[in-house]
């Protein structure tokens, strides 16, 4: 297993405790402050429909500005281990993405498992991808080139959207962005699993996010793959996807084998390992030289899919 990178070794001075419940209720009290955009892009935020008998849903929409024709959209779905989390968190990477690629980005609010279970989250970030889509001559973005795209749990939510998208037929994605995606609800089962080397996100982190959002114990029969992605058995038809995860992240192995089964199924995924990085790192150390590498990769990747 590869060594801490240099640029990330800070890690070895904080707290390798788990995020509990009452943790959990305090931070998601907590705001980050909206990041103001740099010139050349704007920020709104609009409500779609939410699933039925469910609240509306928000989106923080970034787009360059003057745009004179449709452009490529993604909607994005931020972490947070099903437990805490929200699209502010994401802004300096989303308006980077905007202002790199020229696109627009829209951060889905979606409600928490940890408030209400398995699948809500995925049903209202499908509700947002449908609103985005409906008001795509508003937004001037063109719907058959819409990216979905997620970090952690959220990068678990954009794949289970995913097979939702791919399930009913009423929007057809382009492409997913799977960043160190919590797609496997049996890797709290593994004892054959070394974690001693997890940081940030550990074993019993995972085990407390999957039960909050399951209200069940993980590793239990028909889990459903909308809300355990890997859980499916049948990947064939899905967009083509893209997985960055760290060399020393407890998400390593399922990432891994879930891309193996993509590319299995005929459908192209490209793999990106990061040595001596674990879990969140970038959004921990984002001035690290291996953290901006790593959202480089993500508009490289972002920039052949839908704009080549």
């Amino acid at each position: 297993m590869s060594e801490i990178d240099p640029g990330l070794r800070a890690v070895r001075f904080m707290p390798k405790s788990a995020i509990g419940p009452l943790t959990a209720r305090f931070l998601r009290g907590l705001r980050p402050r909206p990041v103001t955009p740099d010139p050349g892009v704007s920020v709104r935020v609009i409500s779609v429909p939410g699933p039925d008998g469910a609240p509306d849903v928000t989106l923080r929409v970034f787009s360059p500005d003057r745009l004179e024709s449709a452009v490529p959209a993604m909607i994005w779905v931020h972490g947070g281990g099903h437990m805490v989390g929200n699209p502010e968190q994401d802004d300096r990477a989303n308006i980077a993405f905007a202002r790199e690629l020229g696109i627009v980005v829209a951060a889905v609010r979606y409600r928490l498992g940890a408030v209400e279970p398995a699948p809500a989250s995925v049903e209202d970030v499908y509700a947002g991808l449908k609103g985005m889509v409906a008001r795509a001559d508003e937004l001037r973005i063109d719907p058959t080139r819409i990216a979905i795209a997620g970090g952690s749990a959220g990068g678990g939510i954009a794949a289970a959207v995913a097979l939702a998208a791919h399930d009913r037929g009423e929007i057809r994605l382009a492409f997913q962005l799977l960043v160190y995606p919590m797609l496997d609800d049996r890797t709290v089962t593994r004892i054959d699993h070394d974690t001693s080397r997890a940081r940030v996100w550990t074993a019993k982190s995972n085990r407390i996010g999957w039960t909050s959002y399951l209200r069940r114990e993980p590793g239990s029969a028909d889990i459903s793959p909308y809300a355990a992605p890997a859980r499916r058995e049948d990947l064939a038809g899905l967009p083509p996807a893209w997985i960055g995860v760290g060399a020393l992240d407890l998400f390593r192995d399922e990432d891994v084998e879930y891309a193996r089964r993509l590319n299995e199924a005929g459908v192209p995924c490209e793999v990106h390992i990061v040595e001596g990085a674990f879990h969140g790192f970038d959004a921990l150390f984002p001035k690290a030289t291996i953290s901006q590498a790593f959202l480089a990769e993500q508009s490289r990747v972002l920039r052949r899919a839908l704009l080549s």
